[in-house]
């Protein structure tokens, strides 16, 4: 099994929205805000190659939106996530699975592309089988007020149109040596996939814990539909983490792609963050 971090860009989103209660002089320290009170994301994925397989974890939120879309979310950046499959030697079409944490627009957009010669969307990822889970799905169809403008139907409903969509059903994984992990407080059934990759447990963490900012309990997104659930579901995995030593690859930190965690008298906190090929280098 080989893994790969794929960028896919950056976007920009408000600050507060980002944090919740946590007043702006306290994250503002490690997610600095612009003139607009926006702070810079990420949109990193990961590629999984594994067999025959090569399975893509996430994937940003694509380019058929039109320009009062990309300028309100300021898509920015020298990545793509066709440049970076390419660094790696990878095209769209070498994708065998594209696995889906959840559905909101910034993590699912990428799934479809608009073909400019016959005017239509379609998966970006021809070969590729797309698989989401039932309970996420079916939320996604029919969206709360809160959750309405994140659930794209042009990103959603081409991907069952195309007859490639598959759903993972609980303890059956999509592939060996692919645990999932649900978390609930975000959104419904989002899907956390975690590997066992030389040795260490690198857990994709996606909207449960976007960024080093985001560690300490009460640092929780206006987004989450459950704050208090994700309150909950953060506290029993990050205390997991710190105790099994697990690898936490962020999706949405500007600077980091992967961090550590470990208890302390304040609770766990940030041990080191560092790039995934420094946590692999002497692996």
């Amino acid at each position: 099994m080989r893994l790969y971090p794929i960028n896919a860009g950056c976007f920009k989103l408000d600050g507060g929205a980002m944090f919740g209660v946590v007043p702006k002089v306290l994250w503002n320290k490690t997610n600095p805000a612009d003139e607009n009170n926006d702070c810079t994301w990420a949109m990193r994925c990961l590629l999984v190659e594994t067999g025959n397989r090569l399975l893509l974890i996430d994937n940003g939120m694509g380019d058929k939106q039109d320009a009062r879309f990309f300028r309100r979310f300021k898509l920015r950046g020298r990545h793509s996530l066709e440049k970076s499959l390419n660094r790696h030697g990878f095209g769209f079409d070498d994708i065998t699975d594209v696995f889906l944490t959840h559905l909101h627009f910034d993590h699912c957009g990428g799934s479809i592309r608009c073909n400019q010669d016959r005017p239509r969307l379609e998966p970006a990822f021809k070969n590729a089988t797309y698989w989401s889970n039932h309970d996420h799905w079916n939320w996604a169809l029919n969206p709360n007020a809160r959750e309405k403008a994140s659930f794209l139907k042009e990103n959603i409903l081409p991907i069952k149109a195309s007859g490639r969509l598959r759903f993972v059903e609980r303890g059956d994984p999509v592939f060996p040596g692919l645990g999932i992990r649900y978390a609930n407080g975000h959104t419904n059934a989002m899907m956390l996939p975690h590997v066992n990759y030389r040795g260490k447990t690198v857990v994709f963490v996606a909207d449960l814990i976007p960024s080093t900012g985001h560690i300490p309990l009460p640092y929780i997104m206006s987004y989450d539909t459950r704050p208090l659930l994700t309150l909950e579901e953060k506290g029993s995995f990050l205390n997991e983490a710190a105790d099994h030593g697990y690898i936490l690859f962020l999706e949405h930190d500007p600077k980091h792609e992967c961090c550590t965690v470990q208890r302390t008298e304040k609770g766990v906190r940030l041990k080191n963050a560092f790039s995934f090929k420094e946590c692999f280098a002497h692996a």
